[in-house]
């Protein structure tokens, strides 16, 4: 049982609950992983070990068993916290401090979480990027906004931690780090204490070691989240490439290709979806329709600071000012109308398959690489699911993106679980 390093968080909170291990037994372990490996990963903007022994303190001295006792978690800082500054990674909020914690932290700590600290993102949860690096090779980029929980996750300092997703945020971080990731059903997680940059899509979500793990933080975080498993049968599956596979690099295509190949072996029905060609119009109209929203929810920031802001933040206000109101209506019509036809297309399948990204992680830290696999969904509020595939020694990580019908949050990770339980079952 002092095999931290590859127990989930489900199996370690089991641990602690039966009294197998403690928590500062637990705390200590990831407490060293952070000392070792921070000062070249940086997946911290905030970080406090000493905060962190007096929380596991005082949960130990209450002797609370939450779902979540004992667990360590990172969180991303765009989320309030009251014992940590949220800073957005901008310079106006340097010295913000939250009189309260976001809800979603709350909750965490009421089932038992222990908060490690503010992981780092990108300013305002937009493209500017911050100072951490891929574990799996420092000189890359981890992903978007949601890079320093996914960093610090493949790095081992914490087996769940938070993130948020507008566009791409949260599963490529999880792509280029290879590590589990949940975004649910839009408007399904409150956002209360989050900074809003598009609201329309903005979306709490998490990592985790496992798809169970995905499961028990979604059962802490939406209050009635549908808790009965029904047998194991072979699920349906669409794969869909959408309209821009021809941006896929030929070896991050291969794996995921021969994922669907496994699923199949095993007993599973796959299916191409074909998507008609109303729904290329889809990655434009999202970043049309996130411009906007981004520069109406930064305009105070805006006025008052704009010596603070960085040049990608100040191009997404210019590009919405070259915006009309006509235009960002239409746009979202057209997200409405083809929510519909997606809705009708998604009925036969528990679940469609896709690519999470379309390369593995770039060289460089000041750039991300498109987002386009995963907006595309993300424009629907669609819950999303990123698998990581098992990759040869020295080979980068790639995503197996799984996307749910709008609420079928429980269904989605259920058929998750299968998916994952074939592909690690085919790379032994």
């Amino acid at each position: 049982m002092d095999n931290f390093a590859d127990a989930d968080a489900t199996t370690l909170s089991e641990w602690v609950r039966s009294g197998a291990v403690s928590e500062d037994t637990v705390a200590e372990h990831f407490l060293g992983c952070i000392e070792s490996q921070e000062p070249t990963l940086n997946a911290f903007v905030s970080f406090d070990p000493d905060a962190v022994r007096t929380q596991v303190s005082q949960l130990i001295q209450t002797n609370a068993k939450g779902p979540l006792a004992g667990i360590p978690v990172g969180v991303k800082d765009n989320y309030d916290t009251v014992d940590h500054p949220t800073r957005f990674f901008s310079a106006i909020y340097e010295d913000n401090q939250p009189s309260r914690d976001a809800h979603v932290v709350s909750l965490l700590r009421q089932a038992g979480a222990i908060i490690m600290g503010k992981t780092h993102t990108t300013e305002f949860a937009y493209m500017h990027t911050g100072p951490t690096r891929n574990p799996h090779d420092l000189r890359r980029t981890p992903g978007s906004s949601s890079a320093g929980s996914a960093a610090g996750m493949a790095a081992g300092f914490f087996p769940i931690a938070l993130g948020t997703q507008t566009a791409g945020s949260l599963i490529k971080p999880a792509s280029y780090c290879g590590v589990y990731a949940f975004k649910p059903s839009f408007g399904l997680v409150s956002m209360e204490g989050v900074k809003p940059l598009a609201p329309s899509f903005d979306t709490a979500g998490w990592y985790g070691r496992s798809v169970r793990d995905l499961d028990l933080i979604a059962q802490v975080l939406v209050p009635g989240f549908p808790t009965c498993r029904p047998p194991r049968h072979p699920r349906s599956f669409g794969f869909c490439r959408t309209a821009r596979w021809d941006q896929v690099d030929k070896d991050v295509a291969a794996s995921l290709e021969a994922a669907v190949e496994d699923l199949r072996a095993a007993g599973h029905h796959v299916s191409e979806v074909q998507l008609p060609e109303t729904f290329s119009s889809v990655f434009d109209d999202h970043l049309l329709v996130n411009d906007c929203e981004g520069a109406r929810s930064l305009s105070a920031e805006l006025k008052r600071h704009p010596d603070k802001m960085s040049r990608e933040v100040l191009d997404m206000f210019q590009r919405a000012s070259s915006t009309s109101w006509a235009q960002e209506s239409a746009a979202k019509r057209r997200l409405a109308e083809l929510g519909t036809v997606l809705e009708a297309i998604f009925k036969p399948f528990d679940a469609v398959l896709g690519a999470s990204c379309g390369i593995v992680a770039p060289l460089g830290l000041g750039a991300t690489g498109p987002s386009d696999f995963i907006k595309f969904w993300m424009a629907f509020g669609l819950p999303q699911v990123n698998i990581p595939l098992a990759r040869k020694t020295g080979e980068l990580s790639v995503g197996l993106q799984i996307i749910g019908g709008f609420r079928n949050d429980s269904l989605l990770l259920q058929a998750a679980e299968q998916v994952d339980a074939v592909l690690r079952g085919a790379s032994r």
